[in-house]
């Protein structure tokens, strides 16, 4: 029996409350968790911006220690410590095949599986009489890491690479590899290019250290919140604008009047995608990472395409291979180029997630850490 923080159904608050795990099966690994990363998505997620099965255990950002292992697992064992991979790829859809498994049609197809119960009947899901009234859980993108432990498939774990904290590695799976791989693998940031970034949260902080890597030469970090300037500062932005109406023309006025070569959006609203593609410069690259909901329109006329040749793109997880990008990133960690506890902002307990969400709504703070 573990605790857990459980959504009982989209736009209700998390609960926290006792789980029950099975052992794992063939294929299946059980991990006890040394940290969980609070992310934007997983309030997208608790709010229905994203649709997953409910009741489900949120928390998709993870890492922690292998407890048992069901057969057939041999690439980890007991002991190992391990980063969990959220959207793991099947490696035989039409994207793996042609080598995009960031688009694999089968990524979240655990998600809608059943891995585990409430210990005790409860007033919500599915319950399960013959197994002492306990509602079946899902878990909410495959990995379910608002949890002491949980039960995932041995596709969903990766070693984590030598010389990483393992608190520290939660972020791998996903802030780091959102921000690193927008960069390097959707807008291919070139050395001396500059480059301005939305959104000042965990996702945000790892796109601007990212940039400073890739050797960007201005950096400007844009956010609604003055307070975040010091944070985006010591992430490497050379250049800090509190967003208002004249956000594009205050960025163009920093680039030479031309604006950046490359915009990256990590919000997720449709205003500031429209922000982010005028601060580009002619030619330049809009990369944009943020999810927003179904009813965030943006709109463009046929004229402006044309006349700026900008490139507009979307960018899934970074557009990253974590098996691949791990180890790259480590030699980064190691290397003392990459700070990932200059992310963190809060480290919180399970019943902490909720305000986390909150400061996340308000547009505080950056990265909170679940520390288990």
């Amino acid at each position: 029996m573990v605790r857990a923080a459980v959504l009982p159904a989209v736009g209700s608050p998390l609960e926290i409350t006792d789980i029950e795990l099975p052992e794992p099966g063939p294929g299946q690994v059980r991990v006890r968790l040394a940290a969980a990363g609070v992310c934007h998505s997983d309030l997208s997620l608790s709010n229905g911006t994203m649709r997953v099965p409910t009741p489900c255990v949120l928390g998709h950002e993870g890492a922690g220690t292998v407890i048992s292992v069901g057969e057939g697992v041999t690439h980890v064992a007991v002991g190992d410590g391990v980063v969990l991979n959220w959207a793991p790829s099947c490696g035989s859809c039409h994207h793996c095949r042609i080598g995009e498994v960031w688009l694999c049609a089968n990524a979240l197809a655990g998600a809608a599986s059943v891995y585990a119960r409430t210990a005790s009947a409860v007033r919500w899901g599915s319950p399960r009489p013959e197994a002492g009234g306990g509602a079946e859980l899902h878990p909410g993108l495959n990995v379910a890491a608002f949890a002491e432990e949980s039960v995932v498939g041995a596709n969903c774990v990766l070693p984590v690479p030598d010389g990483v904290p393992l608190t520290d590695a939660a972020l791998l799976g996903c802030a780091v590899l959102t921000g690193y791989g927008a960069i390097h693998h959707s807008a291919r940031v070139r050395a001396g290019e500059s480059v301005v970034v939305f959104g000042v949260g965990g996702v945000g902080l790892a796109t601007l250290q990212s940039a400073r890597i890739a050797g960007a030469s201005t950096i400007i970090a844009v956010d609604v919140s003055p307070e975040k300037e010091e944070l985006a500062r010591q992430a490497g932005a050379t250049e800090y604008v509190v967003a208002s109406d004249a956000t594009a023309k205050q960025i163009r006025a920093l680039t030479g009047g031309q604006g950046a070569d490359v915009a990256i959006e990590c919000v997720g609203r449709a205003a500031t995608i429209r922000t982010a593609w005028e601060s580009t410069r002619r030619g330049g690259r809009t990369t944009v990472v943020g999810i927003g909901g179904k009813d965030q329109q943006v709109t463009f006329n046929a004229l402006e395409i044309f006349h700026w040749g900008r490139t507009l793109s979307g960018c899934v997880y970074g557009n990253s291979d974590p098996a691949r990008d791990l180890p790259v990133l480590a030699d980064h960690i190691r290397a003392g180029r990459l700070d990932l506890g200059g992310l963190v902002t809060a480290r919180i307990g399970l019943a902490g997630i909720p305000a986390a969400f909150d400061d996340m709504l308000a547009g505080r703070g950056g990265r909170a850490l679940v520390v288990f």
